[in-house]
C-alpha cells in the first residue's frame, strides 16, 4: 500500500484534489487512472480510500469511498532534543523517530548548543515523508524551537526524564519506564546539558536517567529513548 498525505481532507470530505506535484506523481509515475483506488491520511488518524475520478497531471481529483479512524498508541511521547551541529543527523532522528512512534518533538536550544537555527519547513517535509513510508496515520507535531530556559517552565503532565552524561546519580531509563503513560524526555546537544540546566530540570521534577553504558551522540540517544518507550509499550 502507498500512503498519500493531505491535511485538508476530513471525515466529512466527499471529493478533493491533489496538488500539482502529487497529481503528476499519481498520473504520470504511478500511471493511475479513472477508478483506481488511493489511500490517503490527513495526519490526524484517519485513513481514507479514494477513487480517482479525474486523472489530470495538474489536478488529480478523487472521491472518498471509505474512511477509518486508526487507533492511537497507548502512550504519548514528547522528545525535546537539541539540534545537532550537522543538520542531517537531526533529520535522521526525525525520520527514524516517526517510523518508531513519537507524538511531538521540540527542538531546544541549550547553553552548549552549537546550532541555534533550524529549518522547520524542511523538518515538516521529513516528518510527512516518514509518516507515509511507515504507513502511519498520525503525523508527529513539530513544536516551535525553544530555549531550554523557556521550555522547562511549561506545565508538564506524565513522567519526566532528562538524559545526561554527568557522573551523578542517574537511573536507568528502561527501568523507570511504565507502559500507557505520557512521557517527556530531554536530550541535550553534543556538549551535553550544562550543570545548571541539569539542576534546573531536577528542580522541575525531571528524573535524571542514563541510556546505557556508552556515550551516545545526540541523535542516537534520542532514537534509543524513542525505541525504549515503544518497546516498553509492546510488552
Amino acid at each position: 500500500m502507498q500512503l498519500f498525505y493531505n491535511p485538508s481532507v476530513t471525515e466529512t470530505t466527499k471529493e478533493f484534489s491533489f496538488n500539482k506535484e502529487e497529481s503528476k506523481h499519481i498520473v504520470k509515475v504511478l500511471r493511475k487512472n479513472i477508478g483506481d483506488i488511493l489511500h490517503i491520511t490527513n495526519g490526524s488518524g484517519w485513513l481514507f480510500k479514494a477513487e480517482i475520478t479525474i486523472p489530470n497531471i495538474n489536478k488529480c481529483v478523487a472521491t472518498i469511498v471509505s474512511k477509518t479512524l486508526q487507533p492511537k498508541r497507548n502512550y504519548n511521547l514528547h522528545l525535546a532534543v537539541a539540534p545537532t551541529k550537522m543538520n542531517d543527523r537531526y533529520e535522521w532522528f526525525l525520520e527514524k523517530a516517526t517510523e518508531i512512534g513519537i507524538d511531538s518533538i521540540t527542538p531546544i536550544i541549550c547553553e552548549h548548543s552549537e546550532r541555534k537555527v533550524i529549518k522547520p519547513e524542511r523538518f515538516e517535509r521529513i516528518l510527512q515523508s516518514a509518516m507515509k513510508q511507515s504507513l502511519n496515520c498520525y503525523l508527529p507535531k513539530l513544536n516551535d524551537v525553544s530555549s531550554f530556559k523557556n521550555f522547562i517552565k511549561q506545565d508538564f503532565n506524565g513522567h519526566l526524564f532528562i538524559a545526561h552524561c554527568e557522573e551523578t546519580d542517574r537511573k536507568s531509563l528502561k527501568n523507570e519506564l511504565k507502559s500507557k503513560n505520557n512521557i517527556t524526555i530531554l536530550i541535550g546537544p553534543e556538549g551535553d546539558f550544562s550543570v545548571k540546566e541539569i539542576e534546573t530540570a531536577l528542580e522541575n521534577n525531571f528524573i535524571p536517567v542514563t541510556l546505557g553504558k556508552t556515550r551516545l551522540r545526540t541523535e542516537t540517544a534520542a532514537i534509543v529513548a524513542c525505541h525504549s518507550v515503544a518497546f516498553t509499550n509492546t510488552l
